[in-house]
């Protein structure tokens, strides 16, 4: 399990392990995790962790183009920078260049009901910082 923090906000999620075995285990590598969430430009209601030319060494798995709310993707870049996609409603995963692909790699299963409040405060308050850590017992 992990915690996903976003300012006071918290959230439990699982691995999804047996679907994205590599993905999950070259994120759990890089743990604890900090950025910031900015609201996704192109992709509906999700918040977006850009990440540049930042590369975790895998290539796609379990990938979707539409994420529920709370299932985190990661994009391992190629057509689009790298960046790990933060759903609250309704998604469809792209950019400029049009619809994306992404491993859907956590699921948020505790603290759902804030997910819309995630989605708010990028929205009209700007970048949040986001922490992705292993979940203490």
């Amino acid at each position: 399990m992990l915690t996903i923090t976003v300012g006071d906000l918290t959230f439990a999620a699982r691995f999804e392990e047996e679907a994205a075995p590599a993905t999950c285990a070259a994120f759990r590598a890089v743990l604890p995790f900090v950025s910031r969430l900015i609201h996704a430009r192109w992709s509906g209601e999700a918040g977006w962790v850009p990440l540049g030319d930042y590369r975790l060494g895998v290539s796609f798995e379990n990938a979707t183009s539409y994420p529920s709310p709370g299932e985190i993707l990661f994009y391992p870049g190629g057509y689009s920078e790298t960046e790990i996609l933060v759903p609250y409603g309704h998604s469809c995963f792209a950019s400029k260049l049009g619809q994306l692909a992404g491993n859907h790699f956590l699921t948020v299963v505790e603290g759902n009901p804030q997910l819309k409040e995630v989605g708010r405060r990028v929205l009209w308050e700007g970048a949040q910082e986001i922490r992705f850590a292993e979940r203490e017992e």
